[in-house]
């Protein structure tokens, strides 16, 4: 046994999943994708050869790889290559424009980015400004190594001692996002239960897990990792297509699955004569998070689907809080579920006094996964995280006697549409360059599909003249399609306090209250 391998087997069985199923069982398909598919020692063999290449370039431990890529093998070849070479591996949506990756790459300090864009040519500038040096892309480009052209035909085989620490970018008040390095302690005991208490939707070798979660979220790299630890087959899908979702389940059988309510919500808008064309019977675990999701809407999913529902509750920063189980959906309605081990949650007022059991008010939790500081960034301060390990989680919300969480309200500004974090300072900074603009709030408002949709009030310079369609193409250059606004307003003072701080509150409550009579 090589040295390499005995280390990695010290870690334990998790650490050398993929190296074990590939010795296990090296014919059996471990991926399907829209392209094709790879056995567990395809899949291992290209991750070496992946990884060989990516030594030869300089690339090693702890360096930062970005991923701007669909739900593709070539993801999972990428994911398993950077765990041999002790990477981190930073996830980075595909729908982002030039600008704003090229931020995300500075501030990361990237080492390299595969894409699977086509144009990726559109990337050089930020490339060339961000100053990555390695650039591989999946269609054929000039300045990139085609991704092809890495999987040598033959390397040596490596080992990882775990999956790489995964990056997420995620805004805050300022403006400017913020990266979040998830999984850095993994060789922590508390951790390790945590994760697998974390990890406790059963999904196991005999499993058929599809996956319409995105890469660049935290959810689709966790059900990847699940899923390969388990030697579970997954169905990787490139977009969401509802109809697909049904026809993939029945003609792979799959057995597990994971969703935001949207995708759900657009489910059960086909006909009905369209859902009953798909057999769903094979579905023996569902579960849904990213986003709130009405009682109504899990009544349907359970009656489409069968009682196997799971939601879970949590964010970038904490990672997984609470989950509510498939027993208990019925008996809580309106519950997120309880705490995972390990988890502590404290219900405070505004003077940081802890709640009894039945009081609403502010939520901090303390994980074992929970961040002190942003990637590159400060120790947190006392506004976010205390003396105690509590993390200010922006929610508000209650518990019940028997531990329970339930959310009533969530952080003023944050929108939450189709299960993506929007963050309002970060439209807003982008739509005050304009220089017609005196100022600029953002919104989130109802919508029947995605829950919020966003929404602009601007104010012009004295004098200025501007219409909705110069602003919108100004806006669409800069912004990725999600986070562009869906309406502009344009009024001739926004709303403000005595101390000048814009009333958020005031614009938007004729559209929450008017949806609160609707209902």
């Amino acid at each position: 046994m090589s040295e390499e391998k005995a280390m990695s087997e010290q870690n334990g069985p998790a650490a050398n999943r993929l190296e074990y199923w590939a010795e296990q069982r090296p014919e059996q398909v471990a991926i399907i994708d829209d392209e094709g598919q790879l056995s567990w020692r395809e899949w291992n063999e290209r991750a070496d050869a992946l990884a060989e290449s990516l030594h030869r370039a300089g690339i090693g431990p702890d360096d930062v790889v970005a991923a701007r890529m669909q739900n593709r093998k070539e993801w999972a070849i990428l994911h398993a290559a950077l765990g041999k070479l002790g990477c981190r591996l930073l996830g980075m949506n595909w729908r982002l424009t030039p600008l704003e990756a090229e931020y995300i790459l500075a501030n990361s300090g990237a080492r390299a980015l595969f894409c699977d864009d086509e144009e990726p040519e559109l990337l050089s500038r930020a490339l060339d400004k961000s100053g990555v040096p390695l650039r591989v892309s999946l269609a054929p480009a000039p300045g990139f190594l085609s991704f092809a052209s890495l999987l040598a035909p033959t390397a040596p085989a490596r080992y990882s001692r775990a999956d790489p620490p995964l990056i997420i970018y995620t805004s805050g008040t300022t403006g400017f996002p913020k990266g979040v390095e998830m999984n850095r302690n993994a060789a922590d005991p508390k951790l390790k239960e945590y994760g697998e208490a974390v990890r406790g939707q059963p999904s196991g070798e005999h499993d058929i897990v599809l996956i319409t979660m995105p890469m660049h979220h935290g959810a689709g790299p966790a059900i990847v990792r699940t899923g390969c630890s388990r030697g579970s087959l997954m169905i990787f899908m490139r977009r969401f297509d509802p109809e697909a979702v049904l026809a993939r389940i029945q003609q792979y059988r799959v057995t597990v699955w994971s969703g935001v309510p949207t995708m759900f919500k657009r489910i059960a808008a086909l006909p009905a004569e369209v859902i009953a064309r798909y057999d769903l019977s094979s579905i023996r675990a569902l579960s849904v998070g990213a986003a709130p999701a009405t009682h109504e809407l899990k009544l349907w999913i359970m009656a489409t689907f069968g009682d196997c529902l799971r939601e879970n509750y949590g964010s970038t920063e904490t990672g997984m809080v609470a989950s509510l189980d498939p027993a208990m959906q019925k008996r809580k309605p309106g519950s997120v579920g309880k705490p995972f081990r390990h988890v502590d949650i404290r219900i405070r007022d505004e003077l940081g006094h802890e709640l009894p059991a039945g009081e609403v008010g502010e939520l901090w939790v303390r994980t074992p996964a929970l961040i002190d500081r942003y990637l590159n960034g400060p120790a947190l301060g006392e506004d976010l995280l205390d003396s105690d390990g509590f993390f200010r989680i922006g929610d508000v919300g209650w518990l019940d006697k028997e531990g329970y969480l339930y959310i009533t309200d969530r952080s003023k500004d944050m929108i939450i549409s189709g299960g993506v974090n929007i963050y309002p300072a970060e439209i807003e900074a982008v739509l005050l360059q304009h220089p017609a603009l005196q100022d600029a709030a953002v919104i989130g408002i109802p919508h029947e599909e995605f829950g919020e949709q966003v929404k602009a009030f601007c104010e012009l310079k004295p004098g200025a003249q501007l219409g909705v369609e110069e602003l919108t193409a100004f806006a669409s250059e800069r912004l990725a399609s999600y986070k562009r606004p869906r309406s502009i307003e344009f009024v001739r003072e926004l709303p403000r306090n005595t101390m000048g701080k814009i009333l958020k509150r005031a614009l938007r409550e004729p559209y929450w209250r008017d949806r609160e009579r609707a209902l």
